[in-house]
């Protein structure tokens, strides 16, 4: 019993010399927990700023009088941009457009990463190459537009989904990544007579969850944020038009009376502070259009970390 407690005694005393912490470490902790706070406050107050200048008076935010905490408080810009024409139908199209559109993306890249790991597919690396100078080289805009024109893609819904569906960069990322799960599991899933689509869709697609969610919040982003498709694409048809573009026109026409009233035009003072302010347009139109990404971000963001470092295992 006493060689027991004498045991435990010793080995209590070692634990706590083990986990003593040092004045050294006192200081690194400090500054490392200093660091990042300053580094999340400088993330976060650019969007802070941004917002307590969409709801402050517009006459403090065009003098530049707004700096950390919102005065006047009123939500007259975000109700201005309410009554923009046809508003509504392209906030539509530009969800209708990011969930179709990324969703194919994902599924392309996916099939086709897979497909060029396998060292018996015919001309595979041809084709992964051929993928990569697509990267790096392009015919230019008015051969795109001439393309697009005879593939009977221009004033067409689907002019958003077909050009971003084979992504060269999320294949390579794709690619990387089941290159990095152990054979092993394909070569089981073989020897029981799994074929490549079986093992595709039962095998890697489910283990592939991480990076498909990032190439995912890329292609999510990158068809929320384009409006230069719809500006040069469906111009006429503008029903089809995105959210991007449409409050591009709205901050465009803005500027335009801007311009007019400081230049001794005829329009309404009260007006033009109120609702075509050009600072509290651009921060307002800037406000809309990244609140979606901002809601949907966090969600992925765990799976967005998990898929960069895991496909960076090999290149």
């Amino acid at each position: 019993m006493d060689v027991v407690v004498r045991k435990q005694t010793v080995l209590g005393s070692y634990t706590k010399r083990r986990h003593k912490i040092s004045a050294g470490d006192v200081v690194f902790n400090i500054l490392n927990y200093t660091f990042y706070i300053l580094f999340t406050i400088a993330c976060v107050f650019p969007f802070y700023y941004l917002f307590i200048n969409t709801i402050s008076d517009n006459e403090l935010v065009r003098t530049g009088q707004i700096k950390w905490y919102p005065v006047g408080i009123h939500f007259n810009n975000y109700l201005a941009l309410a009554n923009v024409n046809n508003l509504g139908t392209s906030a539509l199209v530009t969800v209708a457009r990011t969930v179709i559109g990324t969703a194919f993306m994902v599924v392309a890249s996916a099939f086709v990463g897979y497909l060029v790991t396998k060292k018996e597919m015919w001309g595979r690396r041809f084709i992964y190459r051929f993928l990569i100078v697509t990267m790096y080289f392009n015919a230019g805009l008015i051969p795109w537009y001439l393309n697009m024109s005879m593939l009977g893609l221009t004033n067409n819904f689907w002019g958003y989904i077909i050009p971003g569906i084979v992504s060269p960069f999320n294949i390579i990322l794709v690619k990387t990544y089941i290159e990095s799960i152990p054979a092993e599991l394909e070569e089981s899933a073989f020897i029981d007579g799994a074929g490549y689509f079986t093992i595709f869709t039962r095998l890697i697609w489910p283990l592939s969850k991480p990076i498909l969610a990032t190439i995912a919040i890329f292609g999510a982003v990158g068809h929320w944020n384009s409006f230069v498709d719809s500006m040069i694409l469906m111009s006429g048809k503008p029903q089809l038009y995105t959210l991007q573009y449409r409050l591009y026109i709205y901050l465009t026409s803005t500027s335009n009376l801007s311009a007019l009233m400081n230049s001794g035009g005829s329009i309404n003072p009260q007006v033009l502070n109120s609702l075509l302010n050009i600072r509290t347009v651009k921060l307002t139109v800037a406000m809309v259009t990244i609140i979606p990404i901002l809601l949907v971000y966090p969600f992925m963001q765990r799976y967005f970390v998990k898929g960069i470092m895991l496909g960076a295992v090999k290149g």
